[in-house]
């Protein structure tokens, strides 16, 4: 444990409540904000004693924090909760720290990155991956944007709930990285779903298909984690296609904006919107396999 400080998280949804948890059971003292009120009470009644503090703003609980985190919807909530006039940059001090774990534009971090710098804080842009699981156990990767001072000012609080963390570049570095990890696993799924329908159409062994292929070259944490899932019908593990629409869309945006070619993505991203017109939007994204007729039962 280092010397415990003041921290300050904004955001209780599935991934920021369990981060939360972990930051005040790592001994900092921590204040908690939400901007549904009734989420911030779930969370105290789920973890009595962990937080000091209920902020009643953003700025209020930014006000004498060492570190504020932020863990929102998607760039529209991140500007209101960090720069807006109740905003955590409205209170922030100087030499502070300003996490952000939200999946946002690289755009945006790039912008609240050139706002901190005026104000003489700390900023790391820090998408997470993981899914909830990585949340709820402490073992997440994050991967950051920002200068070396402030990702070595924010690796003590980081580390609570982490098993790795990756400096990847400047400033918006960490939301581009996030979405090549999107657009990867994506693909992986659309395989694997194609993969899953193939092998019951031709009447095989599930589960000894999984044994004979899971070691070799076609193996993935996805293979891994969500075969056996795939298989029962049973998508319920966090990360909700209605997000990765989200994600994705962010992916293509930046890649017109670097005149890259995401064909396959976009494809994917399409299948992903037929699972939400199926009403899937709210199960997981190996839920992908809904959209494929079973033909072997």
């Amino acid at each position: 444990m280092t010397t415990p400080l003041n921290v300050s998280f904004l955001g209780l949804g599935v991934m920021g409540g369990a981060i939360a948890r972990h930051i005040g059971q790592a001994g900092h003292k921590l204040t908690i904000f939400n901007r549904t009120p009734a989420r911030a009470a779930r969370w105290q009644e789920a973890n009595p004693g962990l937080a000091a503090r209920v902020a009643k703003s953003p700025a209020e609980a930014a006000e004498g924090a060492d570190v504020v985190l932020t863990c929102v919807g998607n760039d529209d909530d991140l500007a209101d909760v960090v720069l807006g006039p109740t905003g955590v940059f409205s209170a922030i001090g100087k030499g502070a720290v300003f996490i952000d774990h939200t999946t946002v534009s690289a755009r945006i971090a790039r912008q609240i990155q050139v706002e901190a710098r005026d104000l003489m804080v700390h900023c790391v842009d820090a998408p997470v991956t993981g899914g909830q699981a990585g949340a709820e156990n402490g073992t997440l990767t994050v991967m950051c944007g920002g200068r070396d001072d402030a990702i070595e000012a924010a690796r003590p609080v980081m580390e609570a709930y982490t098993k790795r963390i990756v400096h990847v570049g400047k400033a918006g570095a960490g939301q581009t990285t996030k979405m090549v990890n999107q657009i990867a696993f994506s693909g992986i799924l659309a395989t694997l779903s194609e993969a899953l329908r193939f092998a019951e159409a031709a009447h095989l062994d599930l589960d000894k298909v999984y044994q004979a292929i899971s070691g070799g070259a076609s193996q993935s944490w996805q293979m891994d984690n969500r075969w056996k899932t795939m298989c029962e019908d049973s998508f319920d593990f966090g990360f909700a296609i209605d997000w990765m629409r989200k994600d994705m869309g962010l992916a293509m945006d930046e890649g017109r904006s670097l005149g890259v070619s995401l064909p396959v993505a976009a494809l994917i991203d399409q299948f992903y919107a037929e699972v939400q017109a199926m009403g899937g939007g709210r199960q997981d994204t190996s839920a992908l396999v809904r959209r494929l007729p079973r033909k072997g039962k």
